[in-house]
């Protein structure tokens, strides 16, 4: 089930994007062409087919303008999009609605484009057991709202921060001296709800892990399918096998049938394609 984040959460986001694109004079476009008593109805549509994610940001985006403008939500978060869709409906004062129109559509194309970039990779894997996941690969400040708009579009989130797991690194190993040395520090450090997971690169790697106690998850980094099956063979339930490295929409099948229980995917977050999104007018009031 997606929880939609609340908005204690969402509007500092909006307000720091409103008021950078409100300058240090305003919207004087509008403010000259405009009338302060002129009333408009207008709807946001889907230009192109996906998934919903992120329209609570565009209704602040407008209610911080003005919060008398009425904002009436067609769709859910989550939703598949096709081409055309009517998704919500505002009325109210016009310059309200063109001041606040940009800040929203930005939020809404961009979350939306994730959404439904993650919902594409969970269709390409479907009949497998794999889970599709995003990682901290977030723009400084979004990450709550970039991996939400995972959620939405039917993946999971891998780690929130760097203080809700640990995650065992080449270089952590190096530093601590071995494996077995890392993973010990680790669980005397860790309370008993931190989850423990170690990254290698090799299947000589997994096998010096093979035999840890106290890890939950292994995170088999730029392995080929082939490695793969490989490691989850070995592995054999003992902890969650996780894939990451350069995983695409083309790739994912083929690396999910080989029984990993987790894709990770860095560009959910970093390099999707904005999902277009309009404010078309109806009428004026």
């Amino acid at each position: 089930m997606l929880f939609p984040l609340p908005d204690i959460m969402l509007e500092p986001l909006v307000r720091a994007g409103l008021l950078e694109d409100l300058g240090r004079g305003g919207d004087i476009t509008t403010g000259a062409l405009i009338g302060e008593s002129d009333r408009v109805r207008v709807v946001v549509r889907s230009r192109e087919a996906g998934v919903l994610a992120g329209l609570d940001l565009m209704r602040l985006s407008f209610h911080l303008t003005d919060p008398q403008l009425h904002f009436e939500r067609l769709k859910a978060e989550g939703d598949t999009l096709a081409a055309g869709d009517i998704v919500a409906v505002v009325e109210g004062s016009a310059r309200a609605v063109l001041t606040g129109e940009r800040v929203g559509l930005n939020f809404l194309s961009h979350l939306s484009g994730i959404a439904s970039a993650t919902a594409e990779v969970v269709r390409s894997v479907a009949g497998t057991k794999a889970q599709i996941c995003c990682t901290r690969k977030t723009l400084p400040g979004f990450r709550a709202i970039q991996k939400y708009a995972v959620r939405a579009g039917g993946g999971v989130s891998h780690r929130m921060g760097l203080d809700d797991a640990i995650l065992i690194k080449d270089n952590h190993i190096a530093l601590a001296g071995s494996v077995g040395a890392a993973v010990a520090r680790a669980r005397a450090a860790a309370g008993h709800m931190v989850k423990i997971e170690v990254e290698v690169d090799t299947l000589a790697q997994l096998d010096a892990i093979l035999n840890e106690k106290h890890i939950d998850a292994v995170l088999l980094d730029n392995m080929s399918p082939d490695d793969l099956r490989a490691a989850v063979q070995r592995i054999d339930g003992r902890f969650l096998a996780e894939a990451s490295g350069g995983i695409t929409p083309q790739t994912a099948p083929a690396i999910a049938q080989t029984g990993v229980d987790l894709l990770s995917l860095g560009w959910l977050t970093h390099s999707v394609k904005a999902l277009d999104f309009g404010l078309d007018f109806e009428k004026a009031l």
